[in-house]
């Protein structure tokens, strides 16, 4: 399972890079980027991403999807811990260089709620909820099926993060909240953005068992079940 670690390594290395790049270049150079900027640019780095390594490691880049798809029997628990670590330690190497190239951004590009932490707990949630149907839907095991799967599976990121970017970050992934949060210190708000997409991501797992084909959900969808 290396090279599938050193995959989602890379991979999610690449999508808190450029992301939350995204977020501290936009600060640094005055708004230059802009919001819909930031959201595409997170929206094009997960698809980019899907393309590159969905073949090689399901291109989970994400400790949610990943969770979510052992609990659907989709993938083997026993690679959980190694995908996890991968994907964290991607997303540290990351911030770790943004804060060496912008040493004076506060943030690096941490999600922090702009309301209450109960009103961005509940967006975080429902936003991984729906990613994570969408996920479930368009992959075969843990693995996306067809070209179109990044493609969606983007474009699904880079509308939430359009919407509900403002108010909570659009975070959906607690490697890459957890990152910017470690490396800034920015760690007050750190809990709800790793709780509330695990949950969102889980809870979404009996719903797609009665919206697929029998058998969906119960370790009979591909290989990396086994």
């Amino acid at each position: 399972m290396k090279r599938q670690r050193l995959a989602e390594f890379l991979g999610t290395f690449t999508l808190v890079f450029a992301g939350t790049g995204a977020i501290v270049i936009n600060a640094a150079s005055h708004g230059a980027i802009g919001h819909a900027g930031i959201a595409l640019t997170f929206g094009l780095v997960v698809m980019a991403m899907i393309h590159t390594f969905g073949d090689v490691s399901g291109a989970h880049l994400n400790p949610a999807v990943t969770l979510a798809f052992a609990v659907a029997r989709r993938f083997a628990w026993r690679e959980v811990p190694g995908y996890i670590g991968a994907q964290i330690g991607g997303a540290l190497a990351a911030s770790i260089l943004l804060n060496r190239l912008y040493p004076h951004d506060a943030t690096l590009g941490a999600t922090l709620p702009v309301g209450s932490e109960t009103q961005s707990f509940v967006l975080e949630l429902v936003l991984t909820a729906i990613l994570m149907l969408t996920i479930l839907s368009v992959s075969t095991g843990a693995k996306e099926k067809g070209i179109t799967a990044g493609i969606t599976i983007g474009g699904v990121v880079a509308l939430e993060a359009m919407f509900a970017g403002p108010a909570c970050g659009a975070s959906m992934n607690p490697a890459r909240s957890l990152a910017p949060a470690l490396i800034s210190g920015h760690t007050e708000h750190l809990w709800l953005y790793l709780v509330a997409p695990v949950l969102g991501a889980l809870l979404v797992v009996p719903l797609c068992k009665h919206l697929q084909a029998d058998g969906c959900c119960d370790g009979r969808c591909g290989p990396e079940a086994q």
